[in-house]
């Protein structure tokens, strides 16, 4: 499976060769590394408008993929214990592939996040989880995409979406203004609701490899380590703001 791409997604956009990933990549670096100090002089862009749109955006991006995902699993039976990858043109084979996609794109797209964040002079909210989930889900997902676009990979695209749909609601209440954070007492819960979402694919991933199933356990083992690291740095992004914030 690693050494051969998927027939019917390798034609997609960015998705035949690493390339345009890694150029994407770099130039985040790049946003990165000159953003702050391009920003250094200058006064905080506010965005209000931008950000109100860009967050609804993707709150209805990811309400489609979580029903896309949902109605496509459901329909094909796929179990939530074992689901090898339909590798066929059939109907659901090909819908599953394709949101399995618009996923991979969603994850070029947040991209954007840091880029507001640096505009708007938030620099404290660019840490190293904010850029490390940011930048490994970018390549995580071209493999998926490249490699196995669909089969096990729909519970974890599922689920982020899922998340996703509160977790840019959250950010579009925000973005309304300081009259609006009466009503954002719930971000304590969103956090856990992350922390939960990690915590059952890996479960799901550890099933997996415990088990006998059709599905590489390259791909397993890779999600399973991937989303320890995202629970400790997860863990640890609680305690700062919830536990210690507090004390």
């Amino acid at each position: 499976v690693f050494c051969f791409s998927d027939p019917r997604t390798d034609p997609w956009p960015l998705v035949h060769s690493p390339l345009p990933v890694m150029l994407l990549f770099a130039f985040y670096l790049l946003v990165l590394a000159l953003g702050p100090f391009y920003m250094c002089q200058r006064k905080p862009l506010k965005l209000r408008g931008l950000l109100i749109a860009y967050n609804l955006t993707m709150m209805t991006l990811s309400s489609y993929m979580f029903y896309e995902f949902l109605v496509t699993s459901t329909l094909d039976n796929y179990s939530y214990l074992c689901q090898p990858v339909d590798y066929s043109r059939s109907e659901l084979g090909m819908r599953m592939a394709r949101v399995c996609w618009w996923f991979f794109f969603s994850k070029v797209i947040e991209l954007l996040d840091t880029v507001f964040f640096i505009l708007r002079k938030k620099q404290e909210q660019v840490t190293f989880l904010h850029v490390y989930h940011h930048a490994t889900m970018l390549f995580n997902w071209w493999s998926g995409v490249k490699y196995v676009p669909g089969g096990q990979a729909f519970f974890i695209g599922m689920l982020n979406s899922f998340v996703h749909i509160f977790m840019y609601g959250y950010y579009a209440l925000a973005s309304l203004g300081p009259r609006m954070h009466r009503y954002l007492w719930w971000k304590r819960y969103l956090t856990i609701m992350q922390l939960c979402q990690f915590v059952a694919i890996a479960a799901h991933s550890f099933y997996n490899l415990v088990t006998e199933c059709p599905f590489p356990d390259g791909f397993n083992i890779a999600v399973f380590l991937y989303i320890l690291s995202l629970i400790a740095l997860f863990l640890h992004f609680y305690y700062r703001t919830y536990t210690r914030g507090k004390q």
